[in-house]
């Protein structure tokens, strides 16, 4: 693993901090929330796809694994958004903070990958942390509570929706394998929304700036950069790196939100950028050798 690998996961992460942002500042459902940053992200993709198209055998060959990857990315997006609106920010991403968990185990179930007693306690080290940041303001309410249901659904959609995409990408390019996901994640959301009478339109103009910023910032150049880099790096190492959200969000959140950092969040957050950080450099050491 490069350091240009390094600073693209890093971009990442950032770029999907953002996303909690944005969605506590936007007054639109979850699900119409998710659909337009979805296929708007699919739309400013098309000209970068278009250059590296594949062959059509190949997109048919692997419809199967793109068409599901999509549909979990749209379930992930419906359930975690809707965490969003019935919890804090802090509360909805520790239940994320999870992914690389559920990612490992489908690891080890689907690909017999091996693991070491470092990498267990490195993970645990992340995870624990974020859990400690994010302790300090979860919520307590009932309402909290099914945030908290919403987010755990939603992690284990997109734990899934990684797991797919790194079967995917051994065949699809990049940024065609983004544009498609992204198409058939908005269409599931569209169905949805449909289903739940939510409004297609009819939103204000700050909500579709905000839905233009989840699309450029938090698709594009998070989960775009993310997918992008599943044919170099384990889809474990992409989930660890995720832990990093709640911290991430954190600060976010204190800066524009107004919510304040509690010393246990501070400890937190040191103590999972430092799980990430070792599991993300004996991955890079373990590749190498290889």
């Amino acid at each position: 693993m490069r350091t240009g690998t390094f600073a693209l996961l890093a971009v990442g992460l950032v770029a999907i901090s953002f996303s909690a942002i944005f969605i506590a500042w936007s007054t639109a459902p979850a699900g119409v929330i998710g659909m337009y940053r979805l296929w708007m992200a699919a739309i400013l993709l098309v000209p970068i796809a278009w250059r590296e198209r594949p062959r059509l055998a190949v997109l048919r060959r692997t419809s199967g694994v793109w068409a599901a990857g999509g549909a979990l990315l749209g379930l992930h997006f419906l359930f975690w958004i809707e965490s969003l609106k019935l919890t804090s920010v802090a509360s909805s991403l520790i239940i994320l903070a999870l992914e690389p968990v559920f990612v490992w185990l489908g690891e080890r179930i689907w690909r017999r990958a091996p693991a070491s007693w470092v990498d267990l306690v490195s993970m645990a080290v992340a995870v624990a942390g974020a859990a400690l940041a994010s302790a300090a303001s979860a919520g307590l309410s009932r309402t909290g509570a099914l945030g908290d249901v919403m987010s755990l659904l939603g992690t284990l959609a997109v734990s899934g929706y990684v797991l797919v995409g790194a079967r995917a990408r051994a065949d699809v390019p990049a940024w065609t394998y983004n544009v498609l996901v992204f198409a058939v994640g908005g269409g599931f959301l569209a169905a949805a929304n449909a289903c739940l009478h939510a409004p297609f339109a009819g939103y204000s103009a700050r909500n579709w700036g905000l839905f233009l910023a989840l699309a450029l910032v938090s698709t594009v150049l998070g989960h775009g950069i993310f997918n992008a880099l599943l044919h170099r790096v384990p889809p474990t190492a992409i989930a660890m790196t995720v832990v990093g959200e709640p911290v991430v969000g954190s600060l976010l959140a204190a800066l524009l939100l107004h919510q304040p950092i509690a010393p246990l969040e501070a400890v937190g957050g040191a103590v999972c950028l430092t799980g990430v950080g070792v599991y993300l450099w004996r991955s890079a050491r373990q590749r190498e050798h290889e």
